[in-house]
């Protein structure tokens, strides 16, 4: 566990403020975001590696969901740097995929067709009709939805379209997949059944992957490395190599050394939790 005192003592690796090492994905560097006279985020700088999935855990309003979207393009920051295999990221593109809680799928189109939707693009045009439809069941067959190909979003379960959101995602193979609270909105047995099949397409695909999440069980069990953000304006308070190989299964919940990590991290979130409460 590194505290940013340690960090910024010369910590290395990619759990340093800025790794050495050839296959940095992203980085965020010294990055801060204003919104009018309010301060969201505050000289935020790490580097996210090749392969490697991050999470962002702190309280609500604290400015995580603003960091994503400067990842994906939809904002700018107000000062700093964000890279995306060192170039500037200027707008959203298809290196990169994005997951919200809310269900992105589109309603008027079947399942088939939401996950065909970004191949059908123009700037994929040079994929051949048969890769298509290939890609295309390939990933309805690993989410479980080769039943439901004709089946309309509103007569899917909420797993059901987070799965077919995810599927989406992967069949327009970003470099990068975004996912903000992804898996909130759902119950507990069909969260867990979900981080499982994110394990395995992620260690099938070795994409990278940046996931804000409230619950710090899922990010541990999800990530390589976990950021804690503080109350807003958003620093980052601490950074958590996650000790735990990869793949992993539920027995790992059990552990001792999971627990003890599961505590720390909880007794973190909420004490930023306090001071964002302190702020309204």
């Amino acid at each position: 566990m590194n505290g940013e005192g340690s960090l910024a003592s010369g910590a290395s690796g990619a759990g340093g403020l800025h790794a050495e090492r050839s296959d940095i994905k992203v980085r965020f560097n010294n990055v801060s975001m204003h919104y009018g006279d309010v301060e969201v985020v505050r000289d935020v700088s790490f580097d996210i590696a090749e392969g490697e999935f991050v999470s962002l855990v702190g309280p609500s309003g604290c400015g995580k969901t603003t960091m994503m979207n400067m990842l994906a393009g939809f904002v700018r920051p107000t000062s700093g740097d964000v890279l995306l295999e060192g170039v500037p990221v200027s707008g959203p593109g298809p290196d990169r995929g994005v997951m919200f809680q809310e269900y992105g799928v589109f309603p008027w189109l079947t399942v088939e067709k939401n996950i065909r939707f970004g191949l059908d693009l123009a700037i994929k045009r040079h994929v051949s009709r048969t890769e298509r439809q290939a890609i295309t069941e390939k990933y309805m067959r690993l989410m479980r939805l080769g039943d439901f190909r004709d089946a309309w979003p509103k007569n899917l379960s909420g797993g059901m379209r987070q799965r077919l959101a995810l599927a989406r995602a992967y069949a327009a193979n970003p470099h990068f997949l975004l996912m903000d609270e992804p898996f909130g909105a759902l119950d507990a047995q069909t969260r867990s059944d979900m981080h499982e099949l994110l394990h395995q397409i992620l260690q099938a695909e070795r994409k990278t992957a940046l996931l804000i999440t409230h619950s710090v069980e899922e990010a541990i069990y999800l990530s390589s490395r976990v950021l804690v953000i503080s109350a807003r304006p958003s620093r980052i308070v601490e950074r958590i190599d996650i000790p735990f190989g990869f793949p992993r299964d539920k027995s790992l919940l059990d552990s001792g050394e999971f627990i003890a990590l599961r505590s720390h991290l909880r007794e973190q979130v909420m004490k930023q939790y306090a001071e964002q409460q302190a702020l309204r």
